[in-house]
């Protein structure tokens, strides 16, 4: 795919096939690695940043899928798994400008203006948040980083969590135990990297060499993305596993554990103008 074809629009109909794909549902970034398979996108392509730590790439699937949701095709729930729904599964190639149009002439455009900056609105409102708290990690002091790794790995259900605090480890900044269901224990090893730019996949191997023979898993945890070559090398086969966690999914487990981040409910009141002309 082209740079210049590289629209939230053009995403449309490869969702919709990574989607059936992937079973019919899938977590997000398990379509965006299936986009980029079937599409062939390069390094270039796939890290390009569009804001904060989002990427371009990122941010148009974003705009993909709510389209796709708004004309009903997918739908998804809370933990950020989106599924087909039975006219999705019944759909094989769409019409990326007839599906603009069906979203235009939902009621939204009558009453509540330009349907680009309603949708806009809903994915701004989901990723700002995660742009400011990046720049407020970002800023912390390099220790200060290293305990709140520290501190998210305990309550991600991590024991003996130790920070090195040592430079030159081959990459290690600390270990951990992680216990699966109180009775299988994995020796973990982590590196955390405080910083705007992408992960290479030199990194990952160097932090490989390190683990090995010190631990049964590799984490990695940035504030920033993993280049296209780093995700392929932490999962290359006859290697070990290397996890890895960046910015965006850092930030998000922060919200769920609710460390540092709080979370308020609005009440939204909808009138319902029929209700009344049929009194």
């Amino acid at each position: 795919m082209s740079k210049s074809t590289l629209t939230s629009k053009s995403f449309l109909n490869p969702i919709l096939v990574s989607l059936k794909k992937l079973g019919g549902s899938a977590h997000i970034s398990e379509i965006e690695e299936q986009i980029i398979t079937d599409l062939n996108l390069t390094d270039n392509q796939v890290n390009k940043i569009h804001k904060g730590s989002r990427t371009k790439l990122n941010y148009n699937l974003a705009w993909g899928r709510t389209y796709l949701k708004k004309v009903g095709l997918i739908e998804n729930s809370a933990i950020g798994v989106w599924s087909l729904t039975d006219l999705g599964n019944k759909t094989d190639i769409i019409d990326e400008n007839v599906i603009f149009k069906k979203v235009q002439e939902q009621n939204l455009i009558n009453k509540y203006g330009n349907v680009k900056k309603i949708i806009e609105d809903e994915i701004i409102e989901e990723t700002d948040w995660e742009d400011d708290l990046l720049e407020i990690i970002k800023n912390i002091t390099p220790d200060a980083f290293e305990r709140l790794c520290q501190r998210l790995l305990r309550e991600l259900g991590f024991v003996d969590v130790n920070v090195t605090g040592k430079v030159g480890d081959g990459g290690i900044d600390g270990s951990g135990i992680i216990k699966i269901n109180g009775t299988l224990s994995f020796h973990v090893v982590f590196q955390a990297k405080r910083f705007n730019k992408s992960v290479s996949s030199s990194v990952i191997r160097d932090f490989r060499g390190a683990m090995v023979g010190r631990a049964d898993k590799g984490l990695v945890l940035t504030t920033g993305t993993f280049t296209r070559s780093a995700i392929i090398e932490a999962r290359r086969d006859g290697a070990p596993n290397i996890d890895l966690v960046d910015g965006v999914d850092f930030v998000r487990k922060l919200k769920k554990l609710k460390l540092g981040v709080d979370v308020e409910t609005i009440e939204k009141v909808i009138i319902n103008e029929d209700w009344f002309n049929q009194i």
